[in-house]
């Protein structure tokens, strides 16, 4: 392109700037964009995308739990667009959106939010909401890390300072001690006569419920490592249920943690399901055979009252008025059958503002009923006592009565901890799915005989890395593979595998 200035014009210029330049940068300064962008401002915007992008997403094929954790758990099934997912074949968007959304909306705001927050010399100085931040960058990569393995964490966020641009990646158990670390030190900065944490749209600036946040994830990832890290575990396990007043966590249905969606109509802050579902109108998911097999009779009859929240009755078919389900892997053209006759997923799900669960109280009693059977260093219930206490838990959640008898001779082993921890997880399919791959339960049933599974029949182990990392970042990617101990496919298990 030719330039537009003739020599004369540019020296005119040229004589105006040398002239002219005394105050112009403050001429200049537009008050309307500041250099810095409040943390106030960011911190709701990556609070919002990240759980968002967990529970559910607004964008096709980049759901992680609709598209994937909660069709390979079999809570749903697809009764349209099979290829989305339910044949264990996840689209390439979902790994690419994924990994794109999650550092480039959440983790670099949240960072950002540390950075403006942890300088005692910066004028945002706020270590409460550096504490919550720092919790919550580390709750995103722990569900990268349980869904890649290797990632890149220690260099991940410096590159818009350091120039960076292809990080080397963490193994997943250098990610799971550093992220206990931070956390431990996040819950230790948190202090209750601070400052407030401005525009708090998860807890409202309660600091204890920040306090709970950390020590309940620290215990998930604990017991999770236990299998391949036994000593570090039991020492966070020790050390948090020895010291309850500095190390809460969550005790009761409540304190559980959750995310309040708003309506729609006063924010975008909105229940992603709502969103996908209901404005979206899409109708692409059914309840699956192998959720209502477990919580009725046979007949459609619902013996679990949970499965009256989880679904709705069928309107078509045999079974109108009772519970029905889809089987899961069936090509286009059967599945499209039961997009009447199948149980939709419970309209409880589909309001604007119901809660997102987080880390219940549920959860947090099946860890420690694990805990107890591995080795007794819980200091408190046994693993009978505590898995009974994780089932009435998951009841009162939904303000249910538990059945009389209910639970009654159940044996405290890890299958029945596991089974009624993912029958409580709904609708938390990734923590299913990361469970699942971890234990190898709940035993889910042979594939119908019309199912047309791929990945070798087998649930996901992992998502394979975007291929954007194998353009921009190849030899780091590639060290990755080697340090997972496979191959990059869905088959390769994970570090914490038992």
């Amino acid at each position: 392109m030719k330039a537009l200035f003739t020599l004369p014009v540019l020296a005119l210029l040229l004589l105006f700037a040398t002239s002219c330049d005394e105050g112009f940068e403050e001429l200049n300064a537009n008050p309307n964009e500041p250099e810095l962008v409040p943390p106030a401002t960011v911190f709701p915007l990556a609070i919002r995308e990240s759980f968002d992008r967990i529970h559910g997403h607004r964008n096709r094929n980049e759901r992680l739990n609709l598209d994937g954790g909660m069709l390979w758990m079999q809570y749903f099934a697809r009764n349209q667009y099979v290829n989305e997912g339910d044949t264990y074949n996840p689209a390439a968007t979902l790994r690419n959106g994924t990994w794109d959304g999650f550092y480039t909306e959440s983790l670099v705001n949240l960072q950002t939010v540390i950075n403006l927050t942890s300088d005692p010399e910066g004028s945002y100085y706020n270590q409460n909401f550096a504490a919550a931040a720092l919790i919550m960058r580390e709750y995103v990569y722990s569900i990268m890390t349980d869904t890649w393995g290797a990632i890149p964490y220690a260099e991940a966020l410096v590159g818009s300072t350091e120039g960076n641009l292809a990080p080397a990646y963490n193994s997943q158990q250098e990610v799971y001690a550093a992220m206990l670390a931070n956390l431990k030190s996040a819950s230790d900065q948190l202090d209750e006569n601070g400052p407030a944490i401005e525009k708090d749209i998860l807890f409202g600036s309660d600091i204890t419920a920040w306090k709970r946040f950390a020590n309940s994830l620290r215990l998930r990832l604990a017991n999770r490592q236990a299998a391949k890290a036994e000593t570090e575990s039991r020492a966070v396990f020790a050390e948090i249920l020895g010291n309850p007043a500095q190390y809460p966590v969550v005790t009761s249905t409540e304190d559980a943690l959750f995310f309040q969606p708003t309506a729609r109509q006063n924010s975008e802050n909105n229940n992603s399901w709502h969103e996908v579902m209901v404005f979206n109108s899409r109708e692409d998911w059914s309840i699956s055979t192998t959720l209502i097999n477990a919580m009725s009779d046979g007949e459609g009859n619902a013996t679990d009252p949970r499965l009256e929240v989880y679904a709705e009755t069928a309107q078509a078919g045999e079974r109108v008025g009772k519970y029905a389900g889809a089987p899961n892997g069936l090509p286009e053209g059967d599945a499209v059958a039961y997009f009447t006759t199948a149980s939709r997923p419970g309209t409880y799900f589909m309001q604007e503002s119901t809660p997102v669960p987080i880390i219940t109280s549920a959860e947090v009693n099946f860890i420690l009923a694990e805990a107890a059977l591995d080795g007794d260093y819980t200091a408190g219930l046994s693993a009978a006592e505590y898995l009974d206490a994780g089932i009435d838990a998951s009841f009162q959640q939904y303000g249910l009565a538990r059945p009389s008898g209910y639970g009654s001779g159940l044996e405290a082993s890890k299958e029945t901890i596991i089974t009624e921890k993912w029958k409580a997880l709904f609708p938390q399919g990734i923590e299913a799915w990361t469970e699942y791959r971890r234990t190898g339960y709940p035993v889910l049933p042979a594939p119908d005989p019309r199912a047309v599974m791929e990945n070798e029949g087998k649930v996901p182990t992992r998502l394979r890395y975007p291929e954007s990392e194998y353009s921009l970042n190849s030899a780091n990617v590639t060290a990755a593979v080697s340090t997972n101990g496979g191959p990059d496919n869905k088959l390769t298990a994970l570090w914490w595998a038992e």
